[in-house]
């Protein structure tokens, strides 16, 4: 049986190719329903804590100064604060919402089989709860 040439057996080889992963569909972050809840679920989060910080904070003026305690207070009563307000409810509302889901997601069986089914009922109940809040609200602020 003749051998071979080191030339020839190059050449009968093939070459191995690196297949590029396949792009989840949807975004960048492989997210649906699971992925979304998580980023709001953290955008509200740190929303939150910023606004109790800085409500901390004016709360705290009156032991310092009531006149300036009053200032502030008094930049709370202008519209674009109202609209914050607003944001402040929506924020609060989503959060509260998803994190019951959460518990409901960790502490029963059934939860992780049905979290997306969850996620659209949480995003009802909280567009249920604006519908409800920014109508007054807006009426509120613009004297209407």
């Amino acid at each position: 049986m003749p051998q071979e040439s080191a030339g020839t057996l190059a050449e009968k080889r093939a070459v191995p190719t690196i297949k590029s992963p396949r792009r989840p569909a949807g975004t960048l972050y492989r997210g649906r329903e699971g992925m979304w809840s998580w980023v709001l679920h953290r955008i509200t989060g740190v929303a939150i804590y910023f606004f109790l910080l800085v409500h901390i904070l004016d709360t705290s003026l009156v032991r310092l100064s009531p006149e300036a305690y009053n200032a502030v207070i008094n930049t709370y009563k202008t519209p674009i604060m109202g609209l914050g307000e607003i944001a402040l409810v929506a924020a609060i509302g989503l959060h509260g919402l998803n994190g019951l889901r959460i518990i409901l997601i960790d502490f029963w069986g059934w939860g992780t089989k049905h979290q997306k089914l969850m996620f659209y009922i949480v995003i009802g109940l909280w567009a249920a709860l604006l519908i409800g809040f920014i109508p007054r609200q807006l009426m509120h602020v613009f004297g209407g």
